[in-house]
């Protein structure tokens, strides 16, 4: 295993998994998209009123991490893929990747339906076996937040409900070959990273305090 290329930081924030040695290959031959998954996960905080706050089309969370990523260059990428057998096209549909930098995909699952990572991983398995990626990540919310939800009242544990994405649905996924022969790294929001920005007034020192990472975090 080759997590602990990771710096401590990440690993104590985030539930982490990799599979095909996939920390590995990004770090060695793609550091730039390694130290751009490094700063994301770094700059992320999981607010109180982000859960609570009413989505559209995407999260605040989700959209979050997206533009952050944007930003630095990332793209949402679709692909058109097809096989020709005895002179006879076939396609092979791919559904849109969230964030693509040079090879590396990258998708954000926070709460949709768990089926989405069927359909995450199917992608990476084909568009590595196509030689147009080289690793896949997700970054999903670890199962132990199923606690906080529960915490913030029946809506909220309702809308996060057992049957969305969360890491415990996501694992026996990739365990079972879901992503073929594509290394895969996979982030588990945790509740390392939760923040009750709605108990908190705007200029505290706590606020600042939880706001931002400690140097004592800082070791790699």
């Amino acid at each position: 295993m080759t997590i602990k290329l990771l710096p401590k930081r990440i690993r104590k924030r985030y539930d982490v998994h990799e599979y095909k040695h996939a920390c590995a290959i990004l770090k060695e031959d793609f550091p730039d998209e390694w130290e751009d998954i490094i700063d994301v996960l770094d700059s992320f905080q999981l607010k109180k009123s982000d859960i609570s706050a009413g989505g559209g089309r995407k999260s605040k969370i989700s959209d979050k991490i997206d533009e952050f990523l944007y930003k630095k260059g990332w793209q949402e990428k679709s692909f058109r893929t097809e096989i020709v057998i005895d002179g006879i096209t076939h396609e092979t549909p791919t559904h849109k990747i969230d964030c693509l930098k040079n090879r590396i995909a990258l998708e954000i699952e926070w709460n949709n339906k768990d089926p989405f990572f069927d359909r995450d991983l199917n992608n990476f398995r084909l568009l590595h076996q196509l030689d147009a990626i080289s690793v896949g990540v997700i970054i999903t919310r670890s199962t132990e937040l199923q606690g906080i939800f529960k915490s913030m009242g029946k809506n909220i544990a309702d809308k996060y409900g057992s049957s969305t994405t969360h890491m415990n649905k996501l694992l026996p996924r990739i365990e079972g070959g879901g992503a073929g022969g594509c290394p895969v790294l996979v982030f588990g929001i945790t509740e390392e990273l939760f923040i009750d920005d709605n108990s908190l007034s705007g200029d505290s020192e706590e606020l600042k305090e939880l706001l931002f990472i400690s140097s004592d975090d800082d070791e790699e």
